[in-house]
């Protein structure tokens, strides 16, 4: 497999995932994530031969091959602080996990860094065929470099498995072929260092060996990208249907809502005046909704002393919604043009839910709103 269909999956999750945190501009875990692809993208387009020769030419040679290690094991350690973050949170375990990391990671860097510095000029253009695998600087290269490999990715696998255990089954799906991808990769890592090691003090131009490598990581890497496309498709489609299912349930609230918004208007919450912009950064389906349940809940409390006139003795809290909502239209008919600020009002719970949560609330208040639809229509 060519680099060029991963470098393709690279650009396309760096812009889907972008478009995601313009929306959603303050998400930790997604500014680390796009971050990550980000890193990765630069990490493969530098490993071009072309972009190799660029580099070199306008720096010195070396430059590059120091630079797009360097890019891909940022990366990847940004990976790792992504699902160590997802599975510990802001806690004082993953402020330890990100220094002991970081710090290996700095020197690693500084260590390749050295190696290439110690290495001949003539010889900075090295690869794992080459015939000076002898020089101190170039298999120190390879060893220090592939053992980091090895270790990030094998980190990266152990974080990602945590996150599967935790995860729903369709999201964890995902997770296991980001586990495959990366075990890929680690194995990959591996043959590079017995390779390398292998080739010390001998010749031998090894490309079969490094067309076969290069391809298996490439492979990896796709498969790492797949699990991470699939598992952020299942949670747009997990997100979407939540948003389809607040707008729905928002137009189910309407004849209720309108019922009382019409006796009462100062209960609607003030709105603000949204930006074009803001409203396609910032999709509004959850906040009109819950806004709605608010100024619904509110109304209620407000009606409720004329409820307690017309159905003295009636069960307001737990009454069959039929029942609640010819309640509801007898109180608003009774409801005066404007309201005396010294008459003493007392509220009463009106359509409590069987259960103490969300869901159960919002059903209440909706089979209230069919009943008041019903006694319109």
């Amino acid at each position: 497999m060519s680099q060029e269909p991963v470098v393709i999956m690279l650009i396309i999750g760096s812009i889907w995932k972008f478009a995601d945190l313009v929306r959603a501009p303050h998400d930790r875990l997604l500014r680390t994530l796009v971050s990550c692809l980000l890193l990765l993208l630069l990490g493969e387009v530098l490993s071009f031969p072309q972009m190799i020769h660029a580099v070199d030419e306008l720096t010195a040679v070396g430059v590059d091959k120091v630079a797009y290690n360097a890019v891909h094991m940022i990366g990847v350690y940004v990976l790792v602080l992504f699902f160590i973050s997802s599975v510990l949170g802001v806690s004082a375990e993953y402020r330890r996990q990100r220094r002991v990391n970081t710090a290996l990671l700095a020197v690693v860097l500084i260590s390749l860094i050295t190696c290439m510095t110690a290495t001949p000029p003539s010889m900075r253009s090295h690869t794992l065929s080459t015939p000076h695998m002898a020089q101190p600087g170039i298999i120190a290269f390879y060893v220090i470099g592939n053992l980091y490999f090895i270790y990030v990715y094998v980190a990266a696998k152990f974080w990602v498995l945590r996150c599967a255990r935790m995860a729903s089954r369709h999201l964890a799906l995902g997770l296991w072929a980001m586990v495959a991808g990366l075990f890929g990769l680690m194995i990959a890592a591996v043959n590079r260092l017995i390779w390398a090691v292998l080739r010390f003090g001998e010749y031998g131009s090894g490309d079969a060996f490094r067309s076969f490598n290069s391809s298996m990581t490439d492979w990896a890497l796709s498969v790492v990208l797949i699990g991470i496309g699939y598992s952020a498709s299942v949670q747009m489609v997990l997100c979407w249907k939540s948003v389809l299912h607040h707008r729905r349930m928002f137009g189910e609230l309407r004849p209720l809502w309108t019922a009382l918004v019409a006796a009462y208007p100062d209960l609607v919450l003030n709105r603000g005046v949204a930006s074009v912009w803001s409203r396609v950064r910032r999709p509004r389906a959850h906040e009109r909704f819950y806004r709605r349940l608010i100024e619904c809940r509110d109304g209620l409390v407000r009606l409720s002393p004329l409820l307690t006139r017309v159905a003295p003795h009636a069960d307001l809290a737990h009454g069959p919604p039929e029942q609640t909502a010819r309640y509801i239209t007898e109180a608003l008919a009774l409801q005066p043009t404007t309201e005396d600020p010294e008459m003493a009002l007392f509220a009463a719970r009106v359509a409590l839910p069987p259960t103490n949560d969300l869901g159960a609330d919002v059903g209440e208040l909706i089979s209230i709103s069919h009943a008041l639809s019903a006694r319109t229509s």
